[in-house]
This record gives structure tokens, sequence and C-alpha cells, in this order.
């Protein structure tokens, strides 16, 4: 070759949307590309575009191999620079082909033409010693890979190892787990945050402990989703319970839970628990009347299998399936970021239980859309929650049973809305 290096321009078309829209596997299929092609890998760095796409790039001891995306055009532009012969980038380019499930056309460049540029006599001062060279064999890649949980405006980014430790595509959704830098294996449905290690008991503790303190006769509970396991580990804490029956309906969260989150899934053994791998607004709508003391709908997002799940005739059978003196909680979104769901929830339940009988919680969830996350409370009676609460027993319980979250001082400022807030619901 007459030049220092070849430089190779690639259009790939008609690739899988899916794929190009995917860090994960984009990230890996470029390492696999550079290492098939004989090159050697030094680091990676790759994250979502906004507000779809993928941009990143593997750096290899002989140059660099970059990728942007264009899912929406099922489009990837990727280049390779490679230094020497020792790299054979077609084979590069082939491999992609392969992953990206693309047809692609190409152009290449001499780079540093040796008829046009010229060796010089330069020696750096501070050359390697070559008697101790680099293990290129045992050499760790440095992998710089970032999972985003995103809208059309705002998104939240989360470092991970780039390795996914469990990917199950299933009839209703995609449920994966990473292993993230900052808060420890994260559960991810529809690309969408679920739970995480080092924050998840903010929510799990918040979706039972209010609600159960305030409950007189917490024996039969029903729970609707809730697959990683935290919430029935909550449950779990009262010894009045005699049955839980928790309906999630897809079992690839259930088993994502028990081989990765460990903290999560402790209960899932417990003999109290009845696991049904079903629909929950099923369930409810075949439940008879006045069955359970608490329903807990413990759902994601309001989009794919759990968009059912915010609808008044399933509220309205939560309500019919409900003891006289029974109650409901239902995670209700952020009024930052889904400021319409969040309202419309709250009416919808105000509609069904009375205005005086639904009161709405905030809580943090750092690692939620905003931060700022709400869960309702609706009951068959009326209920003030600030006051009908017993302090003392509740602090001995919090201190008996080790929360990292729920108090009984918090009990009651969770109770308490900002004017925004207010403002929102009083609409």
């Amino acid at each position: 070759m007459n030049a220092l290096g070849r430089h190779i321009l690639v259009e790939f078309t008609g690739c899988n949307a899916d794929v190009l829209n995917d860090v994960s596997a984009i990230e890996k299929s470029m390492i696999q590309a550079a290492q098939v092609a004989g090159a050697t890998v030094i680091s990676s760095n790759f994250h979502h575009f906004s507000p779809w796409g993928v941009s990143g790039v593997v750096v290899i001891q002989e140059s660099h191999l970059a990728i942007h995306t264009w899912p929406e055009y099922r489009y990837a532009s990727v280049d390779l620079f490679t230094c020497g012969e020792t790299v054979d980038p077609w084979v590069s380019f082939e491999h992609l082909k392969q992953a990206l499930e693309a047809t692609y056309s190409a152009i290449e460049l001499n780079r540093g033409a040796l008829n046009i540029i010229k060796k010089s006599d330069y020696k750096p001062t501070n050359v390697r010693d070559s008697s101790n060279p680099i293990d290129t064999k045992n050499f760790k890649i440095a992998r710089n890979v970032w999972f985003t949980d995103k809208d059309d405006m705002q998104a939240l980014s989360l470092r991970y190892t780039g390795d996914v430790l469990f990917d199950e595509k299933t009839d209703f959704q995609q449920v994966r787990v990473f292993d993230t830098l900052a808060y420890g294996k994260m559960l991810a449905i529809n690309n969408m945050v679920m739970c995480t290690e080092r924050d998840e008991f903010h929510y799990h503790e918040m979706i039972v402990h209010p609600v159960a303190q305030l409950s007189k006769n917490l024996k039969n509970v029903l729970v609707i989703g809730g697959g990683d396991g935290g919430t029935i580990r909550e449950l779990f804490k009262y010894n009045s319970i005699e049955k839980v029956t928790m309906v999630e309906i897809d079992e690839a969260v259930v088993n994502a839970s028990k081989k990765h989150l460990p903290t999560l899934s402790t209960e899932f053994s417990n003999s109290k628990l009845n696991l049904i791998i079903g629909d929950g607004i099923e369930h409810v709508r075949n439940a008879k009347a006045g069955t359970y003391d608490l329903v807990i709908v413990d759902g994601s997002d309001p989009v794919g299998p759990a968009e059912g799940l915010f609808t008044k005739a399933f509220y309205s059978d939560c309500a019919r399936v409900l003891t006289d003196d029974g109650m409901l909680v239902t995670q209700g979104e952020s009024p930052m970021f889904h400021t319409n769901t969040f309202v419309e929830l709250n009416h919808c339940l105000k509609d069904i239980f009375g205005i005086q009988k639904v009161h709405t919680m905030l809580f943090h969830a750092t690692t939620y859309p905003s931060g700022m996350w709400s869960l309702m409370m609706a009951s068959k009676k009326d209920i003030s929650p600030k006051t009908d609460i017993d302090t003392a027993k509740t602090a001995s319980f919090v201190k008996q049973k080790n929360l990292k979250y729920y108090n009984e001082e918090l009990h009651s400022a969770a109770f308490c809305l900002p004017n925004f807030v207010k403002t929102l619901l009083e609409k």
C-alpha cells in the first residue's frame, strides 16, 4: 500500500430499525466487527442520539471504527480508518451487514499518500521501552456505554458495563437487565427504567407502607404487576397478611428478577404468595366482589400491556373487588413528566370512589423521569391519611423492619402537595 492508511466510508441501508436504536446491540456489533477484522480494540464510547439513533466510536490500536444511525430512515453511516495492512476492513463491513440486517455501499480512500508526504527524522524522546510491550491478548477494553430513558424533549442516562445480563423480547415487551456503574443492576422494560438496586426501595416502600399502615384489616391482598418482586417483599413484612395474589402478565420480568435482582426477589418462594402469570385486567374483571382488603397496582407507564391499567373500567373493577373498608394504591406517574396522565388518573379515581376518598402522595424517585413520582390512594371509607395513623406504632414498625425510605414523619409529609400540583388536580 503506497499510503499510511485506508479510510473507508460505508452506507448501510434497509437496516433493522430496532437494532439501529439499540445502543447495546450496536456497541457489541461494532466491537466484534473490529475484532474479526484483526484490529486490537482499545476502548468504546456509545450513547443514544436524540430523539432516536445511536452514535459511537470504537478506538482501535490501528485507529478507529465509528457509526451514526438513523432508525427512522433504516440507515447507518460507518467509517473505518486503519493504518498499516494488518486489518482487513471489508471483513468488518460484512459482519455489520449481518448484524444490521442491511445492504451496503462503500468508498475507499488512501490517506497519507507516500508520493506526497515524506518521512522525517523525528524521534520522540519518551519512547516506550520495547522490552516491556503491551499485552494485547489480555488487554481489557475500556467501554463507555450509556443506557438512555428518554422522550423527545428530556432524558436520563446511566452508564453501564456494556453487557446486557438479561435480554428477552416477549409477546408483550422487551425485558432487559443492565449492570450500571452508579445504580447497580437495573431492570428496563421497552427502554424505560423500572427499578435499580440502588434506589428501588424509594418506590417499593412507598407503594406499600403508607396504605398498609392505614389499613385496619390487612389479610388478603391483590398485586397487579410487580414482577420484580419488590412490592411483595415489603408486603410480607406484615404478619397479619394471610395471602397475596400477584398477577404479572409477563413471566420474563419475574425470571429476570429472580436471576439478577436477588434483593428484590426474596419473597417469590413465600408460601402465602399465589403467583399468577396472566392478565391482571382480566383477573380483576372476573374476581368476586368484596374479595380483597387491599389492591396494589404496580404497573409500568401507560403503554403496551400496561395501557389498560389506566382506564375507568379497570379501576371500577378494582373498587368492586375491595371489601367494605378496603383500599387501593396505584402508581400515578410524574406530575412533571406525565402531566395529563397524572391528572386524568386522579379524576378517574375520584369519579369512582368520591373526591374525599382519593389522596395523592409524592416521593423522590431518582431514576424515574423528573425525579418526582406520585402514588394515588383510594378507599371505600372516608379516611384522613395525614392524621389517621398511629405514629408510635409506625415508628416502631419502621425501626423493627429497618426501612430505608418510609417513616412516620414522611408518611404525613408525602400527602402535602406543592401548589402547582394542587392546581393541576383542581382543574
